[in-house]
């Protein structure tokens, strides 16, 4: 499976919030700046959309992410998708603003072929 620009993106903000503590703390405090200083690329954050960084770092708790309920007769799926459904994999259609935030588990992501793509909070 290729991995997408925002995957990318996403796995550089990570990394470098788990190595540089005063990133981490202004990705949590103005993630969208942070994000943008970082990258060098602005953020297309639809209007009236709020975008939330939280801290999962503490092995001691496990974290889940409730995203927005999907309305599956809204979804379209592509030639891709399509392909993958007819062979028997299991396609969870998301969209999204920032379709690259993650719901990460205690112990953060080991492994960018582990990225799972959620929603953001609205």
């Amino acid at each position: 499976m290729k991995i997408t620009k925002e995957q990318q993106v996403l796995q550089q903000v990570i990394n470098e919030a788990w190595e540089n503590a005063e990133f981490k703390k202004e990705l949590i405090a103005n993630p969208v700046a942070a994000i943008e200083a970082l990258t060098g690329e602005k953020l297309n954050i639809p209007e009236g959309k709020t975008f939330v960084v939280r801290d999962q770092t503490d092995e001691s708790t496990v974290y889940i992410n409730i995203p927005a309920e999907q309305k599956l007769e809204d979804v379209e799926l592509n030639e891709e998708q399509l392909e993958a459904v007819a062979g028997g994999n299991v396609f969870l259609p998301y969209s999204g603003p920032f379709v690259g935030l993650l719901g990460l588990g205690a112990g953060g992501l080991k492994n960018p072929s582990d990225i799972t793509i959620i929603q953001q909070n609205s």
